[in-house]
């Protein structure tokens, strides 16, 4: 190849190169290279093509061929550089270096830009690599030649400040020529500034002193910079605070340096390093809680300066802050790290000892273990003596003494001039109480150095413990602690022990609060000198002081450090009567320690005061928990137990004291106290008998209080307010056992009547009298002689005792008004005894109950008083506006309402009944309570008045019979004589069909009036009486009691009549009657004669004679009672025409409410008799239309829905639980009739976890267990549980409960007096369904069992011998072999003499499962023919659906036969009409499938069953399935998804 044709090559890669087409450039490059092989420009476009196609060590190995062949030559240099660059590899760098330094050879001569450019490159690398003093050279070579360029000054200051960029990291590096080389560019920078001043410049001066003060050997510099600075910026604090800082690391305090610190705290008070200067200067200058304060204000904005940390720790330490101090030194420490100069570790070793001193005078174990690990880290510290006495005493803390008296003797031997050495040893001796021996070592410490308090204070202490003349000498004791406060006044344990000589030697309390005062402010965790200046200044009466001591405590500290401030403060608020404070104080002394009994104590304490006593019983309690010896916090709990009314819990807890402290007279007192308001309020309730027993209690513990504190006069006056008591209890009840103590006798007890009892409580109060005369005692004496005298009047006594107990009343209450006549009460008492009529002084009670008055304006009682008082003088209009001034005032007080029942009684209003009424619905009072008995009463016996308003809104709407009843109850357990109450009581309870009760109250009415002169009151009493034994069936004694009186009237012969009945005396009963028709008046007093007799005559069997007499009844003017019972007959008898027509007729004569549930329960059973199941339900239903709040309507309905309209069982459900929530007293047959309606309509727990039979005859066997039918519904819920669960394949959970439930009905019906073929009926339901659930679940030997020994008992029993053939013939249809015709045969004769439904139905699936269609269809139809004759809803139904599924099966089998399409057809028809029956629709539509799969029709039915709400979920997806099924036939994915 020619040179051209080079030429031409060379021409072409380059053109190649220019296209990018590299591979072609190669070509053009290796051509020219078989040629040449030393072709500068070849091998330079080789490298350049393998660098473009990424071939770098191709690229490489071709620039540097081509630099061999020209070294001078650029195109190779810049190829290799621009390679170098683009390679990632770290290897690289160094070789780019050397290429960046040939390239400024190249270049240096030439094109000045281009060298800077790769000066620029050059710089830029090294930096990346850390080498800051090639950085410097390079880039000072780049400023000198623009220097030499000419560049202006603003270039270079740029080129400068660059140059500090790119060295500003070199400061760590030991490389001083860098450092000089840095320090240059920042002085020329800041020479070539422009402006100046200006920002820019002042941040680079900051700049430049900034890195100088990181060079410790530059100080002059530094200095230098600073002052410059400050010479151009003066009001910049920048550099003062760096020259500030320089000080205080170096230690240099000289008189510029504290210049300095005073210029800076002028020009900047929030400085870190003026703050810290000040700082310094104050320790310097010995005022060290300024020197603490200003240290740690500069730390915040310095926390890296080591020196000030220092300081602060040495001034912490002088104040005895150790613990501070050893923060400080941590902190010192921390920013010292590890040292590298012998300076810094001599800064070190002094902190570290400053921190184990801080750390030993701390004082506790760790601690010192902590100073020894310090010491451990000084440098030489075992040479140095002083460090050895630290450890020493630092071993002495831990409790290790033997090492510490091993370095005590090693110090005295090596140096004895040493006060440390004897130190030590005299606070080993110290610890160890040898107080002579430390006496003499702290004597030779403070020889060789007298001015170390501690020595002096530690001397003194020796001295206070060694001996109580030492102590009290005060040569020694309180020389050397004053020596000690004197040399260190900031030493608080010292002031301490001053305050404890002054004031337990000297006994001056002044100056010992002052020294404790001072020992507190020194260290505020001293808590025995803070309590102690507490303690102090209240003793010293400066309250005020003690106050503001705790207020200064409680604000700065926190509350688990100064419990006994918080403490302290609170009993200090308890004593001045702020409770609230005291709360809160107390509340914080407990977070601090939460277990501090006396704490909760007063804690409980303030909560009363507060009146939260709720809360403060609760701080009573925890009190006694946390310490059970504190009697009093039990005692208190007790009496804020009897303060909120909870009087049996404070008797309980008072009952634990005497436990503890049988004499502890509070707790005697208390129990008798609560005993008391026990009696006070069982007799508010009328619980007399209640009231006898705590009134017995109350006196046996006042007594035993009396008995160890006879000289308090409040014991006393309990007792007489106790005996008092009694005053409102009948005599025949008052029977109290007495201490013989209280009446004079050493032991035993005595039994005191009444009056007896009232005596000893007037004796109560004269002896509180003697003790204490008070106008209260005078009264309540006055009010019991008042009593003595009421009681004396009730049972006749001599009327000479009654009238001066009464005078002695008048005087006493008297003495009570001399003594305070503004109190109202008084005046009010003396009122009612002037206006009782033994006194009569009206014009006295009338004057009392006035000033009674004037005192108190809000004052029902005197009010109501002074009306009584008008009543009783026949001032009636008077009364009636005293009254209505009293309600005014308190419309709840009962008594003013009596006042106003009886004047409107007097006066004969309207509205008597009632305000007696209402008297009785605010409480109950004797005399309320009988007013509105006889009221009711009275408007009872009217039989006139039953359908008036004015009847059905006192009597009706009021619930007036119960209402009179209750109280009347009440009252005649008061007042056991009043033989009218008794009646009444025995009228009231009748009505409410209390029957026992009522011939009790009637047994006593005519007790009472046996000896009574009026006969005619006796004799009705008696009748009443025995009328009430023949309703309880006592027959005999009824005959007797009617045969005790004349039989002359009605109605003692129809009563005597009654009871002849009743007992079976049918032929005198007859006689009674025929005698009582004769005397009778009224024609239907003679038709109820006729019926009763009619009645005997059926219980004779004389059906035609009973039926003549009930005819005879209903001649005239028929009674609704002998058309019931005419009705009755045709029912019992069968007679469909009879009881229609008697029905028909008492339709016509009882309309209206009265007698509704009988009336509906005659025409239910009549529509039954006539076959009319409809209209039981409807009559029932029409009726309660009518009357929507009648329960026993509900109950009915409920109890016939499930016989007669089984389709509407879900309302029969409804209507149970309706009859249930009007009268619980349905409840029992309510939820039972509940139960079996959810079972009818199917209802389970997996349907209505809420709803279901089971939960409902469960509730209903809780209200009544003894109910055998109510189990029998138990075992039919458990038996469809069961049933249920096996269906959706779970496991059975009520299993193994079937001869449990046999067992429990069959001894509830042995129990019960039910008729005899109910109970066989419910005995062998409850056997044949215990078979059928044993059978089900698989137990077929047990049911087999079963079966023989119920048709032992009971050979005939169909039911069962069908239910033997069944599980007998369980295995052979399970093995699903056929079955042989002799079995066949006899299973149809078993059949056949059966009446059940099932049984056919069972009898079709055995034919069913051997193949026998026809015979299976035959059955089905025997079972709905006997479901329609027996009107069964359900088996007619059931029958229907499984007749429709036998001919469906047969009809998917695909038989050709169109008997069975059309069977399925009208069987599902037929049960459509019964029901809207979802299973019936699935049947049809399964049908239409199996005839025409794809048909449109198909399609609609199934949807049809899918989309119907409410429809079971199994119904459902069988349908959805077969409606897949047809989609996916007729390819409609669009409605599949």
């Amino acid at each position: 190849m020619s040179d051209k044709e080079v030429k031409a090559a060379l021409k072409s890669a380059r053109e190649a190169i220019r296209n990018k087409e590299y591979k072609e450039a190669l070509k053009h490059c290796k051509a020219v290279l078989k040629q040449e092989k030393n072709n500068y420009n070849a091998w330079v476009f080789i490298g350049l093509a393998a660098a473009e196609l990424e071939q770098p060590d191709q690229a490489k190995g071709a620039y540097k061929k081509a630099i061999e062949i020209e070294p001078n030559q650029l195109l190779a240099w810049q190829g290799l550089a621009n390679l170098y660059e683009k390679s990632n590899q770290t290897d690289v760098k160094g070789d780019l270096a050397d290429v960046y330094k040939k390239l400024l050879e190249l270049y240096e001569s030439g094109d000045k830009q281009k060298w800077c450019n790769v000066c620029n490159k050059l710089v830029e690398l090294y930096h990346q690599e850390k080498k800051y003093l090639e950085v410097a050279e390079t880039w000072q070579k780049l400023i000198r030649i623009k220097q030499e360029e000419g560049a202006e000054k603003a270039e270079l200051h740029q080129l400068w400040k660059r140059m500090i960029q790119l060295l500003a990291d070199s400061e760590q590096s030991q490389d001083n020529q860098t450092v000089q080389m840095l320090l240059n560019a920042f002085e020329e920078a800041v020479n070539s500034a422009d402006p100046v001043p200006s920002e820019d410049h002042q941040n680079l001066y900051k700049d430049f002193i900034q890195c100088l003060s990181k060079l410790p050997h530059e100080t002059a510099k530094l200095e230098k910079a600073c002052d410059d600075m400050m010479a151009l910026y003066p009001t910049a604090s920048y550099p003062l605070e760096v020259l500030c800082l320089h000080y205080i690391e170096s230690g240099a305090m000289s008189e510029k340096a504290f210049q300095c610190f005073s210029k800076l705290s002028e020009m900047d008070s929030s400085s870190g390093p003026g703050n810290i200067g000040f700082g310094i200067k104050c320790l310097h200058e010995k005022k060290y809680e300024e020197a603490v304060k200003s240290l740690t204000e500069g730390l915040k904005n310095a926390s890296q300066c080591l020196g000030a940390w220092h300081c602060l720790a040495e001034a912490q330490m002088k104040i005895h802050k150790h613990k501070n101090a050893v923060l400080s030194c941590n902190q010192a420490l921390k920013s010292l790290g590890n040292p590298e100069s012998p300076s810094l570790q001599q800064k070190k070793d002094r902190i570290l000892q400053l921190k184990a001193e801080a750390l030993i005078k701390i004082g506790d174990a760790n601690a010192a273990e902590e100073a020894i690990n310090a010491l451990e880290q000084i440098a030489g510290a075992s040479s140095d003596p002083v460090v050895l006495a630290f450890r020493g005493r630092a071993y002495l803390n831990k409790g290790l003494v033997d090492q510490a008296s091993k370095i005590s003797q090693e110090l005295l031997l090596s140096h004895p001039d040493l006060a440390e050495a004897h130190a030590l040893e005299g606070f080993i001796h110290y610890s160890q109480k040898k107080y002579e021996q430390a006496e003499r070592s702290f004597q030779n410490a403070i020889e060789r150095r007298a001015d170390t308090a501690e020595y002096h204070q530690y001397l003194g202490l020796t001295y206070w413990f060694m001996s109580d003349e030492t102590k009290k000498d005060k040569g020694k004791t309180l020389t050397q602690l004053l020596k000690a406060a004197k040399l260190d006044s900031y030493l608080g344990s010292v002031f301490c022990y001053l305050g404890n000589y002054y004031r337990d030697i000297a006994g001056d309390k002044s100056r010992a609060r002052g020294c404790y005062k001072k020992a507190f402010e020194l260290n505020a965790t001293d808590e025995e000198s803070g309590i102690a200046a507490v303690d102090l200044s209240v003793e010293l009466g400066d309250t005020d002081t003690a106050l503001s001591i705790l207020n200064e405590v409680t604000e700065k500290a926190n509350a688990a450090s100064i419990k006994w401030a918080w403490l302290h403060r609170g009993l200090y608020y308890l004593r001045t009567g702020q409770p609230s404070q005291a709360v809160a104080d107390l509340q914080a002394a407990l977070r601090a320690d939460p277990k501090d009994s006396n704490c909760w104590e007063s804690l409980g304490e303030a909560y009363f005061g507060r009146g939260s006593y709720a809360t403060a019983l609760k701080a009573f309690r925890k009190a006694s928990e946390l310490n059970p010896e504190l009697v009093y916090s039990i005692y208190r709990a007790a009496a804020v137990e009897q303060m909120l009314g909870k009087y049996e819990n404070a008797i309980v807890t008072y009952q634990e004291i005497l436990k503890k402290t049988e004499e502890y007279v509070p707790a005697l007192k208390g129990l008798g106290e609560c005993y008391l308001m026990l009696a006070k309020s069982a007799l508010d309730k009328y619980l007399d008998r209640k009231a006898v027993e705590y009134i017995e209690q109350a006196l046996e513990f006042f007594t035993r209080a009396t008995k160890h504190r006879p000289d308090v006069s409040s014991l006393w006056k309990l007792l007489g307010d106790t005996c008092t008591t009694v005053h409102v209890i009948s005599p025949a009840r008052v029977n109290i056992q007495v201490l013989g103590l209280l009446l004079g006798k050493n032991e035993g007890k005595q039994m005191l009547k009444k009056i007896e009892l009232l005596r000893l409580g007037g004796r109560c109060y004269g002896r509180a009298l003697k003790l204490m005369t008070l106008p209260n005692i005078w009264c309540d004496l006055g009010i019991n002689y008042y009593r003595q005298a009421e009681h004396l009047t009730a049972v006749d006594a001599d009327m000479n005792e009654i009238s001066e107990l009464l005078e002695k009343s008048l005087q006493c209450i008297k003495k009570a008004v001399r003594l305070d006549s503004k109190n109202h009460l008084y005046w009010n008492a003396l009122g009612v005894v002037a206006s009782c009529s033994a006194i009569g002084n009206y014009a006295l009670a009338q004057h009392s109950f006035i000033k009674s008055v004037q005192a108190e304006q809000i004052n029902v009682v005197a009010w109501t008083n002074l009306g009584v008082l008008y009543l009783a003088t026949g001032n009636i209009e008077q009364a009636h506006e005293a009254f209505k001034i009293a309600q005014s005032l308190e419309p709840t007080y009962l008594l003013c309402w009596v006042g106003q029942a009886l004047v409107a009684e007097k006066v004969g209003s309207y509205d008597t009944m009632d305000l007696f009424r209402h008297t009785t619905e605010l409480s109950m009072h004797t005399e309320g309570a009988k007013g509105y008995a006889h009221w009711v009463c009275s408007t009872l016996q009217d039989k006139s008045n039953r359908n008036t308003e004015v009847y059905q809104y006192n009597i009706v709407q009021m619930n007036a019979i119960p209402a009179a009843q209750v109280v009347m109850t009440k009252y005649t357990e008061r007042n056991p004589d009043d033989a009218s109450a008794f009646t009444m009581l025995g009228y009231l309870s009748e009505y409410m069909d209390l029957k026992r009760q009522a011939k009790d109250a009637y047994e006593r009415a005519a007790s009472l009036l046996k000896n009574s002169e009026d006969t005619e009151k006796y004799n009705i009493a008696m009748q009443n009486y025995g009328r009430s034994l023949c309703a309880i069936g006592e027959c005999d004694k009824a005959i007797e009691v009617y045969s005790s009186i004349p039989l002359t009237d009605f109605d003692s012969i129809v009563g005597i009549a009654l009871a002849y009945f009743k007992k079976g005396l049918l032929q005198e009963s007859i006689k009674a009657y025929e005698k009582a028709l004769s005397v009778a008046e009224s024609e239907q007093d003679k038709a109820h004669i006729l019926t009763a007799l009619a009645i005997i005559e059926y219980k004779q069997n004389k059906v035609d004679a009973a039926k003549t007499l009930l005819f005879k009844c209903s001649l005239k003017e028929p009674s609704t009672e002998s058309l019931k019972a005419l009705c009755t007959l045709g029912l019992v008898k069968q007679d469909v025409t009879l009881a229609t027509a008697a029905l028909k007729e008492l339709l016509k004569h009882e309309k209206g409410k009265d007698g509704i549930y009988e009336r509906c329960l005659i025409a239910s059973a009549v529509y039954a008799l006539q076959g009319r199941n409809m209209a039981v339900q409807r009559e029932v239903s029409k009726a309660i239309h009518s009357n929507p709040d009648n329960p026993a309507l509900w109950s009915l309905l409920s109890r016939l829905v499930p016989l007669y309209a089984l389709q509407k069982t879900e309302g029969g459900a409804m209507a149970g639980n309706i009859a249930h929530a009007l009268d619980s007293r349905y409840g029992k047959e309510a939820l039972l009739n509940v139960a079996v309606n959810q079972l009818a309509a199917g209802y389970h727990m997996l349907k209505d976890q809420n709803e279901n039979p089971l939960k409902s005859i469960q509730k209903a066997i809780h209200l009544c267990p003894d109910n055998p039918a109510a189990w029998a519904v138990l075992m039919a819920a458990c038996h469809t549980e069961n049933t249920v669960v096996c269906l959706n394949n779970t496991q059975p959970k009520r299993t193994g409960l079937e001869m449990t439930l046999v067992s429990t009905i069959s001894a509830k019906t042995g129990e019960s007096n039910l008729p005899r073929n109910y109970i066989q009926t419910l005995e062998d339901w409850s056997l044949c369904q215990a078979i059928t659930s044993l059978e089900e679940t698989g137990r077929i030997s047990e049911a087999e069992a079963l079966c023989n020994k119920g048709l032992k008992s009971c050979p005939e029993h169909p039911a069962l011998f069908l239910l033997l053939r069944q599980v007998q013939c369980k295995q052979l249809l399970q093995s699903h072999k056929e079955l042989p015709d002799t079995i066949l045969e006899e299973l149809h004769k078993t059949v056949m003499t059966s009446s059940s439904v099932a049984a056919w139905q069972w009898l079709a699936k055995v034919y069913q499962s051997q193949g026998m269609m026809v015979g299976a269809e035959m059955c089905y139809r025997k079972s709905l023919k006997l479901a329609s004759q027996q009107g069964s809803w359900s088996g007619k139904l059931s029958s229907l659906l499984r007749l429709a599924m036998l001919a469906l099966e047969i009809c998917m089998a695909n038989v050709p036969d169109e008997h069975w399409p059309s069977l399925v057809q009208e069987a599902t028809t037929e049960a459509l009409k019964l029901s809207s029956c979802p299973l019936a629709s699935l049947l049809q539509a399964l049908l239409q499938y199996n005839r025409k799969m794809g048909a449109r029709e198909t399609r609609r039915m199934l949807e049809r069953v899918v989309y119907q709400p409410g429809n079971p979920e199994s119904i459902v997806s069988v349908a959805r399935w077969y409606l897949l099924q047809h989609l996916y036939a007729k390819d409609d994915y669009e409605l599949i998804d």
